[in-house]
């Protein structure tokens, strides 16, 4: 994700004292990384997002709430249809990541009901979170051990060996910059990235005839990409033949072109060419040093990971619980007498039944291409069961896991729309096989 935050005056940076690290354990979601932060003594959950500026607030309950001083309007600025967003700027907020601590810290609060990431992550997304934490520190990130370790920079160790590769990055705007190269269609080519921890795909470009960057003809299909806080998100997905960083070079990587409704590029920083984003970012081991401008890298067990498309073409959230009657056995005790013993217990079982709070899972995106839409699912259907299996019964990670896998698996969606109860089935497809179908 990528917003823009202008004309903020210093701030106080984050403290660590007397211990040279801290070690933050993150939820992994979605190439997401969620870590917890307490704002004005308040838990929450942010997403870790090198492509914002400044933290901001999108997912507050009254349960959640919290002291904000000194509140005025503002407008942020991002990716998506709309262009940008008003907002609450708060002052001298207090943030406590673990035993790091800030006391003047700006917040941007979004009160906006379309603006929510945790329905379509499945899991409790309270705001979003970036160069405030990468300023001050040196920033490690372990994506197979699941940890951030902050360390302070007078006191960090570059990492020097065959294994680990240290790269020059620009800090622009307070967000990082590399320089990697792309080839597509035979053709080579050098980009300048955004590394974009808060976006879930691969790679983004920006369509450039100048740069002869667009997507290969034959290898193009039209989808969803993405929600950001300005709205809805829609492009090109394809592959690029090669995507290298440093002296590693990924084969076959996915890549997506956003729409041109999407950007304004009034708001980017002239000289990007797209994002590096966290299907490619979590085959490696991290440093980020902001102070001297280096990345330092290694590549971990998911490097050789395949890249996959969702080939089912539908996009599910979590819309919100419904009562679901589960069966349960409750054993009865019954004394009885037999000749060996004059006291032994019978037990029975009878069957009743209790009522339970379950998640309920509604497709809003659907790809017209795909095979799930040929079938006839629509957006709007409520999810009543995948393979036979209740749908209640998984997490929203493990579905989209399973509208992941080959093409040809056979998938069974039984669904409720409009009050009726209906079954669908159709086979994962081969997005780049299939054409819009005409109007």
């Amino acid at each position: 994700m990528t917003f823009n935050i202008h004309n903020l005056n210093a701030q106080e940076n984050f403290i660590l004292n007397d211990i040279r690290s801290e070690r933050i354990n993150f939820e992994f979601i979605s190439n997401l990384i969620i870590i917890p932060i307490e704002v004005n003594g308040v838990e929450l959950s942010f997403v870790l997002d090198t492509g914002v500026s400044k933290p901001i607030l999108f997912n507050l309950s009254e349960r959640d709430s919290i002291d904000l001083k000194n509140a005025k309007t503002f407008y942020l600025h991002g990716l998506g249809a709309e262009g940008k967003l008003k907002a609450l700027r708060s002052t001298q907020n207090t943030f406590k990541i673990g035993n790091v601590n800030s006391n003047n810290e700006d917040l941007f609060v979004v009160y906006d009901d379309a603006i929510n990431f945790t329905p379509r992550l499945g899991v409790l997304v309270h705001g979003i979170i970036g160069y405030d934490v990468f300023k001050d520190f040196v920033v490690e990130i372990n994506y197979t051990s699941k940890y951030l370790r902050l360390h302070k920079v007078s006191s960090f160790v570059p990492k020097i060996s065959k294994k680990w590769k240290s790269i020059p990055m620009t800090i622009h705007g307070k967000k990082p910059f590399i320089d990697t190269k792309v080839t597509i269609d035979k053709n080579e080519q050098s980009v300048k990235l955004l590394i974009d921890t808060g976006s879930s795909d691969a790679l983004w470009l920006f369509e450039d005839e100048a740069l002869d960057l667009k997507p290969k003809e034959n290898m193009i299909f039209y989808d969803y990409l993405g929600q950001g806080l300005s709205g809805s998100i829609y492009g090109k997905r394809s592959k690029v033949e090669t995507f290298t960083i440093s002296d590693f070079s990924l084969p076959k990587a996915n890549v997506a072109f956003p729409d041109s409704l999407s950007i304004d590029k009034t708001k980017i920083f002239k000289e990007r060419n797209g994002s590096l984003g966290g299907d490619i970012l979590k085959r490696f081991n991290l440093f980020f040093d902001y102070t001297n401008e280096r990345l330092y890298l290694k590549k971990n067990s998911y490097y050789k990971d395949s890249f996959t498309y969702n080939n089912s073409g539908i996009v599910l959230e979590h819309n919100g619980s419904m009562f679901v009657k589960e069966q349960i056995r409750i054993p009865s005790y019954d004394k009885y007498s037999d000749n060996n013993n004059n006291n032994s217990v019978q037990i029975n079982f009878t069957i009743n039944y209790i009522m339970k709070l379950k998640p309920a899972y509604k497709i809003v995106e659907l790809r017209k291409s795909s095979n799930a839409y040929l079938s006839g699912l629509r957006e709007g259907d409520i999810l009543i069961s995948i393979n036979s299996k209740q749908a209640y019964d998984f997490k929203l990670p493990e579905i989209n896991r399973l509208l992941h896998g080959k093409t040809g698996k056979p998938i069974r969606l039984r669904i409720e729309r409009d009050g009726q109860n209906m079954l669908f089935k159709f086979k994962l497809d081969d997005a780049f096989k299939k054409n819009e179908p005409s109007n």
